[in-house]
């Protein structure tokens, strides 16, 4: 008895202090901030860098696990989000637990702690999505505009976890004793945008090939000299599920046709405030009454891959058949100031656009 009360307090002292880190506000930092701050990563400046974090992270954190507790529709009683509301709160608790940071020995101590919490979070979208379809299937719901509230919360949601995911990632970064030429944390300062939609294409053409036994051709055309300062990570995560969905839609229109397999091409612009990808198929299109609910949480036009069983799933596993594609991609583009559009031809093909703000000083999107 004696036990059971005293973990009815401590989780109630947990509970008080989530709500009361939640009410705090968090402090965005933009992508050339952490260009200059991590350009020099003296012990100094890793261990600035590590009290910022011990401070900021919580408050991320644990606004994250109070809104995973109200969600409507009976959301948040699933057990895949119970599961996740369980791995913020652990996360949390780690954070908060562990002393103040005061000399390159609690910063060391800290970041192994921090890595320990990004992998901890692997399996956040999978786990969530598994939550959606649970009650998507629970609530037989035809209309994907009363699901609003739970469209907007993911999108909140997950903009928060690439920035916490992103802070962890650059702060963990900055330890690599021998970093690539270039690059500052996980921020390529030179990365070119046709060798990742190169690599990206790649990727997506053997998975291509894989599930059809074919795939068509992908035409990449741009300045092989041009760089910016970008997370390479990001912008190979963002072509990548366009071009999958190119070569899925053109794959799929022309796999019984006797026409010549038209090719998905990808044009790489240089302006002078945003870099923009743009990759063009001629799939078919997307029917206009089809076109809002493509950046919605609750759509998806291929095969669902998800069952109950989603342990193991990471970050690089094909997102096709969720429904995450799209719309994570477009997050990825607005974290850093840039956006995504989708602009169709019904009975034709599809253009998508990835804008990318080559200034690098937009704050975060704090949700």
């Amino acid at each position: 008895m004696a036990v059971k009360k005293a973990a009815e307090c401590s989780s109630k002292a947990l509970a008080e202090e989530v709500h009361r880190w939640g009410a705090m506000k968090q402090n965005g930092v933009s992508l050339r901030y952490m260009m200059e701050f991590g350009a020099r990563p003296t012990e100094k400046n890793l261990l600035l860098s590590a009290q910022f974090l011990h401070k900021e992270l919580p408050v991320r954190i644990a606004r994250r696990a109070i809104e995973l507790e109200s969600r409507p529709f009976g959301l948040s009683q699933k057990p895949a989000v119970l599961k996740v509301r369980d791995w913020y709160l652990e996360s949390f608790r780690d954070i908060r637990s562990f002393p103040d940071i005061k000399d390159s020995n609690d910063e060391v101590a800290f970041t192994q702690m921090i890595k320990m919490i990004k992998v901890r979070h692997n399996n956040v979208v999978p786990a969530m999505a598994l939550g959606v379809q649970q009650l998507k299937r629970d609530i037989n719901c035809k209309v994907v505009s009363e699901l609003e509230e739970i469209h907007r919360f993911l999108d909140r949601f997950y903009m928060s976890r690439i920035g916490i995911r992103m802070l962890i990632g650059q702060h963990v970064a900055l330890h690599d004793p021998d970093p690539e030429p270039g690059c500052i944390g996980q921020i390529n300062t030179r990365l070119s945008p046709m060798q990742v939609a190169r690599t990206a294409s790649e990727d997506a053409r053997s998975i291509c090939f894989r599930e059809y036994g074919s795939a068509p051709d992908v035409n990449i055309y741009g300045d092989p000299n041009f760089t910016f300062p970008y997370v390479p990570s990001h912008l190979h995560l963002m072509v990548f599920e366009l071009v999958k969905n190119s070569l899925r839609a053109v794959q799929e229109r022309f796999m019984d046709s006797d026409k010549d397999v038209p090719p998905v091409r990808i044009i790489v612009a240089d302006g002078i405030e945003d870099v923009t990808i743009k990759i063009s198929d001629e799939g078919g299109g997307i029917a206009r009454s089809g076109l809002p609910k493509i950046f919605t949480y609750l759509y998806s036009t291929a095969k669902n891959p998800l069952d109950e069983n989603y342990e193991g799933v990471s970050d690089g596993v094909t997102m096709a058949g969720y429904g995450y594609g799209l719309p994570i991609s477009r997050l990825y583009a607005r974290y850093f100031g840039g956006d995504l559009q989708i602009i169709s031809m019904e009975g034709y093909g599809t253009d998508a656009y990835l804008h990318l703000s080559r200034l690098g000083d937009s704050q975060e999107p704090l949700p």
